[in-house]
């Protein structure tokens, strides 16, 4: 007859309301979107400035190497020191399209430090390998 969700010939229709599913879908989305810059990897450092300002990444995700200001190295939050850098390194960038180091090196740490690391890391086949700053503000800016 003339009733919704019923067909004569094969009983009760099983039609799924979706509506209810693309509004919570829609909800998730803007979550993630907000919340996404805001998950950050590795361990919180002070990033030298630069007037090149910011280079977005094409890597999905890169293994993001940090040395803090007392010259410590972590492989995202796990310490590791610098004589088994390469030994945690390798199993993380084996199963990655492009093997992408960023390194996130805070600005009072000794630049020798480093250049070590940057060399460890050529030294062994690594040779993708970025340093992460942040933009360097203008002077109008501050004020």
């Amino acid at each position: 007859m003339g009733f919704t969700g019923f067909d004569e010939e094969d009983g009760f229709l099983a039609d799924i309301n979706v509506t209810p599913l693309v509004d919570v879908m829609l909800v998730l989305l803007i979550v993630f979107m907000i919340t996404a810059p805001m998950l950050q990897k590795g361990i919180e450092v002070v990033l030298p400035e630069s007037k090149s300002g910011v280079v977005t990444s094409t890597v999905e995700e890169p293994v993001i190497v940090s040395i803090d200001q007392k010259g410590r190295i972590f492989v995202e939050e796990q310490p590791v020191h610098i004589t088994r850098l390469v030994e945690v390194l390798m199993p993380r960038l084996n199963y990655r399209k492009e093997k992408v180091v960023l390194i996130k090196g805070d600005k009072r740490v000794n630049y020798g430090l480093i250049v070590e690391v940057l060399d460890l890391l050529k030294d062994n086949g690594i040779s993708n390998v970025g340093l992460i700053t942040k933009e360097k503000r203008s002077d109008k800016k501050r004020r």
